[in-house]
């Protein structure tokens, strides 16, 4: 696995931007970890009418201990490589909380 530092998440004035990749149909709800600049996200829901986007921006949520109205789809709707916003959070933040829910 890589190191959660190379995931791409960085601040903006709402908060903080993180790259995500999308694994749609997957047997299970779960963060698998880094894939490159990226943090892998494997959801049950079909990629389809936004379903798999949705239930990552619940994922999310739920992994940062952030509301799920606190988690936006910024860009990628249709492609596997996304960016979700998380409201309220720094970068430091996003990657703290990923480093204890990856490495524990």
């Amino acid at each position: 696995m890589k190191d959660i530092v190379e995931i791409g998440v960085r601040d903006v004035p709402d908060g903080a931007v993180i790259q995500v990749k999308v694994v749609p149909g997957s047997s299970r709800d779960r963060i698998v970890g880094a894939l490159g600049d990226c943090l892998k996200i494997a959801t049950s829901a079909p990629g389809e009418k936004g379903k798999a986007n949705k239930a990552v921006a619940v994922i999310l949520a739920k992994a940062l201990g952030v509301g799920k109205k606190d988690v936006t789809l910024m860009s990628g709707q249709t492609n596997p490589r996304k960016e979700f916003l998380i409201t309220g959070m720094t970068c430091e933040q996003v990657q703290q909380r990923l480093e204890i829910i990856l490495f524990v």
